[in-house]
This record gives C-alpha cells, structure tokens and sequence, in this order.
C-alpha cells in the first residue's frame, strides 16, 4: 500500500511539474525591456527574423529590466532579446568591471554560453552606455561638460535615476566613489521614460540616462564625459537560446545580416522619430530596413 502511495504521489508532482512549465511556442517569442530602445531592437530582431524566413515572430515587449529579461530567457518564456555587454557583464554575470570591450565580449560570451546555453550574437555596431545628463543651459551657465566638473555642484541637486541604476554594480554606487559625487537627498528613482520629463519640469537636476536617447538633443541636454572612464563597454548584442537557434536556424541568418549594422546616430535617430515625433516603432524600424538594404 505504502509503495502504491509513493508512486501516486510521485505522478502527481511529475503531472504539478508538466503543468507549471511555461508551454512551448511553435514560433520564436522576441522580448525587450521596457524602454524605447529596446522596442525598437526587439522589433528589428522580429521583422528581420519574419523578413528571411517564413516564421511568424511573437513580441513580448516591455519587460521591464535585464533582470527580468534574463529570467523569461532562462525559463523559456522568450527566445531572444538586445542586452548590452556592460550590463551582461556586471549585473547579469555579476563580474568584476572590466573596460576593454574585445575581453568584455569574450567573458560575455563564455559564461552565458556555460551557465544557460544562450549564444551571445555578434554586436549590433554601437554601443549606448550611460549618460549623466543635465539642462543645456545649467551646463552652460556653470561651464561644466564633465562628471569630475559637475562634482563640486552635485550636492545642491537633486539626483533622477531608474530603479536598477541605484543598485546595479555598475551604477551609482561605484559612481558616485569614482567622483565623490554627493546629492541633495536620496536619489528619485522612477521610470526610465519619465526621466526627463521630472528634468525638465526642474524635479531633479541631473539623471542617469542613455548615450543614445532621442530627448538628449530633442530637449537642448548636455550628456557629460565620463573622464576617469568609469563604465564599462556597452555594445548592443542580441541573446538567443542556442536551443532556439538549432530549433529554427533563420535565426542565425537574421541575425548575421544585423551585425555591425545599427550605428550610434542610426539608433538616436530612430529613438527621437518615436519618443519626439510619437512614430510607430513599427513603420520607424521598417524605414531603417529599406535604408540599409536588409
């Protein structure tokens, strides 16, 4: 009796198992994070893949971060998806920073490819790192064009970040140790598409954004250099299941043709048509396309 009840109970947990994993397309699911960039590379990764295959592509947009991009990609719930190698590297890998993008690249690709069985992609051509960005004309008025500058302003103003920047490894913290950096109260963290509007609206004073965002030039921004160099290379590269990729070898066609493609101008260009001009990403990533021949 007591065997007849183990092997019962061992069916059910195998049936509870089969019942709560995620159920397997029959087509490639594209995810991205939950900024403009990333719904256009999430719809440049599909419309390539549908373009050079007779695959139907399914979008799963606006996940959040890279936390939780990482996760739908390790339990299956995506295929594939645009993360950038610094953020790979420090938040997902959790390694120490290093600034050279070849070796960057070259750690990226092992550990994802040993620790989950995601093929790193080759780099997309342009890399968006972060961007400390304040007023034009505060920048103007106070001279300032660098962090080590902006560091003796930095404890009269207030601070705007998204919620992983304030405790990524490769965020504020190191940041703020690298320059000395001090603020006027605790960071606002909100939604990385409301940054600039609480900068604009005098809310916060400086924020933690994107080198490739449309806003910086919409709005008249200054984006400062980062002169001590403190973070890493950010080169876009698209990850991919490298069961998806056996699975549906028009992947790696798409994605070949993509390589090297995407320039940093392309990709501001793109971001300021949809959050400055309020174009479908959609009809913007089509357009791009036919510009370069794809």
């Amino acid at each position: 009796m007591m065997r007849r009840l183990f092997i019962a109970l061992i069916a059910i947990l195998c049936l509870a198992v089969t019942a709560c994993s995620p159920p397997r397309a029959d087509h490639p699911i594209i995810g991205a994070k939950n900024f403009t960039e990333q719904v256009v590379l999430g719809e440049l990764l599909a419309q390539e893949i549908e373009a050079k295959s007779n695959l139907k592509v399914e979008r799963r947009f606006y996940l959040a971060g890279s936390y939780i991009c990482q996760q739908a990609l390790v339990s299956k719930r995506i295929d594939a998806y645009v993360e950038y190698t610094g953020t790979a590297l420090t938040a997902i890998l959790k390694q120490p920073v290093d600034r050279n993008p070849a070796s960057v690249l070259r750690t990226v690709r092992g550990l994802y490819a040993s620790r989950y069985g995601i093929t790193v992609a080759e780099p997309l051509g342009f890399e968006n790192t972060f961007a400390m960005v304040m007023r034009g004309d505060d920048a103007q008025r106070l001279h300032v064009t660098t962090l080590t500058q902006a560091a003796k302003y930095t404890p009269h103003w207030k601070l705007g970040v998204g919620y992983e920047f304030e405790q990524r490894p490769d965020g504020l913290p190191g940041l703020s140790a690298a320059y000395g950096l001090e603020f006027d109260g605790k960071p606002r963290t909100m939604d990385l598409g409301l940054l600039y509007r609480a900068l604009n609206a005098h809310q916060v004073d400086l924020i933690a954004a994107n080198s490739t965002d449309g806003p910086i030039h919409e709005f008249g921004l200054k984006a400062l250099e980062d002169d001590r160099h403190y973070f890493p290379p950010y080169q876009a590269v698209p990850l991919v299941r490298s069961e998806a990729l056996q699975r549906w070898p028009q992947l790696k066609v798409a994605l070949n043709a993509l390589a090297g493609k995407i320039s940093a101008d392309d990709m501001r260009r793109m971001n300021e048509a949809i959050d400055g001009q309020h174009r479908d990403p959609v009809d913007v990533v089509r357009e791009f396309r036919i510009s370069k021949n794809l």
